[in-house]
């Protein structure tokens, strides 16, 4: 009995650690790091009595079991596999542990181990989603096709032309035509974005997102909860925030969302009565929250240098392009602010 519990604690502690590393080192995500770190640490036996019966009766040499391999250890295809692997198995664990407390003799807390277990599903979820999500980070020129600011231009065709300079993501915000033509819209965006590897976002509209597949949706601080966004989405689609202030883009980040959009930076013609918040607030959240910052309003080729040296990692326009004379030409002018071509 000793050597299967010595066993279960050890499989815990490892593979707790493990996904601890991986939330601390490569998702970037302190809130579940310490997560894990507070549930390898509440898992600890703290009983030096018990410690050292384990440590006496453990026999890794004599453990039949320990040199076996089945071919799903031997490799995974990648980390959201090695995480999901982890986690099983502390989960097994505990679920072992949780059993063999139930005996009449043992001085174990089945409770315990079942609460864990359960955390566990939830962090587990969390990490696998932000993993899933990490190769669709928003960086570099974001091109908002308003059609408001469409001027009679083609959506497709402006959105190739933005893409040809040098965008990475693509967003349709569109308030006034019903959803149905939005939809229509939306699926030939998403065509063409993923044939250029570029991110398709849906501005307000859930229903739209999930209809057209697109990569994301963007809300606003009136718009559907980030919190109850999340949930509806798929684990692998990201979300983004609208916010003018510290405290909202706190908030956004706590609730599930990818980036943050901060603005208006400077006076914008594309939204009449926006809040203009200024680059000292730019660089407020982006020292203060972990995830992507995109900065939006009054951005063009001549202030483009001080807004991303107050921190931001993308760049959200609209009339620096979409009212450009050569639409290809000024995105790829703003692109290049990012160091490409």
């Amino acid at each position: 009995m000793l050597r299967l519990i010595d066993a279960n604690l050890n499989r815990i502690s490892e593979g707790l650690r493990l996904l601890e590393d991986v939330a601390r080192f490569l998702v970037n995500d302190a809130t579940l790091s310490e997560q894990l770190k507070s549930l390898r640490h509440e898992l600890a036996e703290d009983d030096l009595s018990l410690q050292r019966k384990l440590l006496f009766a453990r026999d890794s040499a004599g453990d039949v079991g320990a040199f076996t391999e089945v071919p799903s250890e031997v490799q995974r295809v990648d980390l959201p596999a090695i995480v999901m692997a982890n986690a099983k198995r502390v989960q097994e664990s505990l679920r072992v542990l949780e059993e063999f407390a139930k005996l009449p003799n043992s001085t174990l807390d089945s409770l315990r181990f079942k609460q864990a277990r359960f955390a566990l599903y939830d962090l587990e979820q969390k990490m696998v989603s932000k993993l899933l999500r990490r190769d669709k980070r928003i960086a570099g020129l974001y091109v908002i096709i308003d059609t408001e600011a469409l001027g009679g231009r083609d959506e497709i065709e402006v959105a190739r032309k933005a893409i040809g300079g040098g965008a990475k993501a693509i967003q349709l915000r569109d308030k006034h035509r019903d959803k149905g033509e939005i939809l229509a819209t939306s699926i030939k965006l998403r065509e063409i974005c993923s044939q250029s590897e570029v991110l398709f976002i849906v501005n307000d509209y859930l229903d739209i997102a999930l209809a057209s597949d697109a990569d994301g949706l963007h809300l606003g601080q009136i718009d559907l909860p980030i919190s109850a966004a999340r949930r509806l989405l798929p684990i692998d689609k990201i979300l983004g925030c609208s916010t003018t202030v510290l405290s909202e883009a706190l908030q956004a980040q706590a609730e599930g969302a990818d980036y943050i959009a901060v603005g208006s930076i400077y006076p914008t013609p594309s939204k009449a009565g926006a809040r203009v918040v200024g680059l000292e607030t730019l660089r407020q959240i982006r020292e203060a929250i972990s995830i992507p910052v995109v900065a939006i309003g009054g951005i063009n080729e001549g202030n483009a240098d001080a807004v991303i040296e107050a921190g931001a990692d993308s760049l959200a326009v609209v009339s620096a392009v979409l009212r450009a004379e050569d639409m290809e030409e000024a995105a790829r002018r703003l692109a290049a602010k990012f160091g490409g071509d």
